[in-house]
């Protein structure tokens, strides 16, 4: 399995090594996380699948549904919604095919997991609210955006991009995803995490990141990669009418400045904001900046 991380990460092995190498630190600051106890819950939606979530703050706020990249779980917002301030409604929810939540044979793409958040949204009656994306979230952001206008108060695309397909080496790496047969190693997910950084993280947190991964089934895997790569944004992008907020790391080993520009262009009235040496996951080497990125954004709308 290695031989396809190597591959996806062609020319950005130094990415990789400098996480390796670099001692783990925490980078929020730990006292705001003071008494904050996120507990897991679960909806079964219309949609067929039972997801899983959390949620933090007031419940007559503004709701912020922040959903994670590819294989990941809610818990990577669990160093970001302890740091929100108490007037925002935020969950983190687990998409299908991911950590606890129902993981079906079908169901893959960015369509079905818009579909799932709209169900979210509607059986929890928040009428309509913030969508924060993160990587295959930020593609099904795109799409949340296209399908359900209505139910979307602003959106946040975090180190993601409207044609993943557009990539150099992306349509041979997706060739080789299609040839995985058995369950995913840990040794690959290890690597795979370690590349989304730049910067180091704690270690345990980490571990969990890894641990997380490591439930989501290598069909799963298969099927939501085939979604990504099977969707082209850029020529409806033009289409999204509520704010937008792009984020981006200018270390980002996975999506390049190439898929930023695209946003930019086609999403004339976005506001973009680049993270300065940071890698592909913003949230986890920049939670401070992050969080304090995605308030300003919610409360100028909110104005």
């Amino acid at each position: 399995m290695k031989h396809l991380f190597f591959f996806l990460l062609m020319g950005v092995a130094s990415v990789v090594l400098k996480a390796q190498s670099a001692k783990t630190t925490n980078t929020f600051n730990q006292a705001q996380l003071t008494d904050v106890v996120l507990k897991e819950q679960y909806i079964q939606l219309s949609t067929g699948v039972k997801l899983e979530y959390v949620e933090k703050g007031n419940t007559k706020g503004a709701p912020v549904i922040f959903l994670h990249g590819i294989s990941d779980s809610w818990h990577s917002f669990e160093k970001i919604l302890p740091l929100l301030p108490e007037s925002m409604h935020a969950f983190s929810v687990t998409h299908r095919g991911h950590g606890n939540s129902s993981k079906p044979v079908s169901g893959y793409h960015p369509k079905d997991f818009a579909a799932d958040i709209a169900a979210f949204i509607q059986q929890k009656k928040l009428g309509s609210a913030f969508i924060v994306g993160h990587s295959m979230s930020g593609i099904i952001a795109q799409q949340f955006a296209l399908d359900y206008p209505q139910l979307l108060k602003g959106v946040v695309i975090v180190a993601s991009d409207p044609a993943i397909k557009r990539n150099p080496g992306m349509p041979e790496f997706y060739s080789e995803v299609e040839k995985m047969q058995t369950a995913v190693e840990r040794s690959f997910m290890v690597d795979f995490q370690k590349a989304t950084l730049n910067k180091p993280i704690d270690s345990a947190y980490f571990n969990l990141l890894v641990d997380e991964s490591m439930k989501m089934p290598v069909i799963a895997f298969k099927a939501a990669f085939k979604g990504l790569v099977d969707v082209d944004y850029v020529a409806e992008l033009k289409n999204i009418k509520t704010p937008v907020l792009i984020l981006w790391g200018d270390a980002d080993a996975f999506f390049h400045s190439g898929g930023q520009e695209l946003l930019k262009k086609n999403i004339s009235h976005a506001k973009y904001i680049t993270y300065k040496g940071t890698g592909h996951a913003i949230h986890w080497e920049e939670p401070l900046k992050f969080a304090a990125d995605i308030t300003e954004f919610v409360n100028s709308i909110r104005k």
